[in-house]
Order: C-alpha cells, then structure tokens, then sequence
C-alpha cells in the first residue's frame, strides 16, 4: 500500500513493538494488506515467525526497529499497561526526532496517557492513545481503535492508523467507556473507529 507525501510515493510503514496475542496479529494483518512492518518483541520467537510466514521485517532491538524507519516514523506499542509501557517510552525518546509518533495500544489508564504525552511534546516527539480490541476476530475482521491525542497528531498526513485495519472513521469531542462497549470488534460493524479528542486522552475511561 502507498501514499504520497510532499510529491513522492512511499510506502506505508510502522514499527510494531509487543508481539503477544493481539499485537502478533495486528502485525500479522497489516503485513497482508502491503504494510512495511518492522516488528520487535523481547522474545523473538514470534519475530521470525511472522517474518517467515508474512514477510514481515524483524529486529532485534527496539534501537533497530526504529533505525529500520523512515521519518517521520512511527511507533506502535502493544504492551502491557503500567511500567513496561513507562519504560519503553523513556528507551524510545532518545531514539526518536521531531515529528515522530508513539503510539500507545496498551489500554493505558488516561492520567498517564495524559502525563506522556505532555513530557513527549517536550522533545517534540508526538503522542496518541489508541485504546485497541479486537481479540481473535482482529486478524480477519479488524481492530476497533478509540484514539486520544493532540489533532496534530491523529491527523498526521501520514496515515499512522493505516486503512489495513480499516472500514470507517468517525470524530468525537470524546469517546467514553459507553462508545467502546458498543465497539466491541465481535459485533462492530468497522474495523476501526478514530476519535479525536477535543481534550486528549481524558474522558476515555
């Protein structure tokens, strides 16, 4: 799949961090529909596995996954909540630049989402909350994704919530705890339902 940007055709691309059920799936899915995907995971078993069976581009360290980029690039994690998510984003800062986004996948709770993406825009290191459910079905059916962060961000014209987890997208001055349980993906009609928040991050849980 490619875009262009700035007058050049390139090809869409995401760095995948945290291939466990759903991240290994999500990788698995934006492989099949054209996306450059570099995945890393800290056992990496399941990296040469889905690089075997998709096509899908390992690495070995979260350095080289995004070495394996091209800005601005963009960083997609699907790790557990808490301090690993913490800790990932304090290794990826001095490895990102400007114009470049985290994306967190982890459920996060909003306070910290909030805290993040302030510290984040310090460095000028973009931020955006994509609370992610899909389970088993994710692979075939998509991912439904309830997205906080700055509009700057979630409209990037670097399609970062690529259409590969696609159907439609909709905005929202929120997206509260009612709007996902109608998202669950089992009964969702799309695949992925985008939420710019007027206030980011908050009012999502």
């Amino acid at each position: 799949m490619d875009y262009h940007l700035a007058g050049r055709k390139r090809t869409m691309q995401i760095a995948m961090i945290g291939l466990g059920k759903m991240g290994a799936n999500m990788a698995r899915r934006l492989c099949r529909k054209g996306i450059k995907v570099i995945g890393y995971n800290r056992s990496q078993g399941i990296v040469n596995e889905i690089a075997q069976q998709e096509g899908m581009i390992p690495a070995t360290s979260l350095a080289e996954a995004v070495d394996k980029l091209t800005s601005p690039r963009v960083v997609w994690l699907m790790l557990p909540s808490g301090d690993t998510t913490e800790q990932y984003i304090q290794d990826l800062i001095p490895l990102l630049n400007k114009g470049d986004v985290i994306v967190d996948g982890g459920n996060s709770n909003y306070h910290d989402s909030e805290r993040r993406g302030a510290m984040l825009a310090e460095h000028n290191i973009g931020f955006a909350d994509a609370g992610t459910s899909g389970g088993i079905w994710g692979l075939d059916n998509g991912y439904c994704l309830m997205v906080g962060g700055k509009r700057e961000v979630v409209t990037l014209r670097d399609p970062w919530a690529p259409s590969a987890l696609k159907a439609r997208s909709r905005t929202s001055p929120d997206a509260t705890n009612a709007n996902r349980r109608r998202c669950s993906t089992q009964h969702c009609p799309c695949a992925v339902i985008t939420i710019y928040q007027t206030s980011p991050y908050a009012s999502r849980r």
